[in-house]
């Protein structure tokens, strides 16, 4: 049964008011026992974790850039949490650096347009003072997909 409820959370949750009632339907059991066998397999770990994943295209935000910043290690810390606060934001952290590329916060950022991107970018080096960036731009997604286990 666990097996079962496992094969499910790997795909969307369906959008309803109660998205495990389908699965106990399916699987012939409460709602109710749905969601205690999926709390009981997070507490003994057999489940590590459930996030949800927002589809940044389908949700208007299609101009998304990784923008790698000029940082030094002494203040990464205090800029990272900044940058990391901003709502645009949904990855901020600290790299190695390489000789020929000395940008090591990266900050992926998603707008809806050009001109919304330059003006969060514009915002952060405001509240930062961090004035050396690059943009990188995403050409593609590749496939994403989440891990299978059944």
């Amino acid at each position: 049964m666990d097996e079962n409820i496992i094969k499910l959370l790997q795909d969307d949750l369906p959008l309803s008011q109660h998205p495990y009632k389908s699965w106990a339907e399916v699987q012939g059991i409460s709602e109710e026992e749905v969601v205690e066998r999926i709390n009981k397999m997070l507490k003994n770990g057999t489940v590590r974790r459930m996030g949800a994943v927002l589809r940044h295209q389908k949700a208007g935000y299609g101009v998304n850039a990784m923008v790698a910043w000029r940082v030094d290690a002494l203040s990464a810390d205090k800029v990272g949490a900044i940058m990391a606060a901003c709502k645009e934001i949904s990855h901020c952290y600290w790299r190695e650096v390489l000789p020929s590329f000395n940008y090591p916060l990266f900050t992926m950022i998603h707008a809806r347009s050009e001109k919304e991107l330059q003006s969060i970018i514009d915002r952060i080096v405001k509240e930062t003072e961090i004035y050396e960036y690059v943009v990188l731009k995403s050409i593609k997604e590749l496939k994403k997909t989440s891990m299978r286990y059944y």
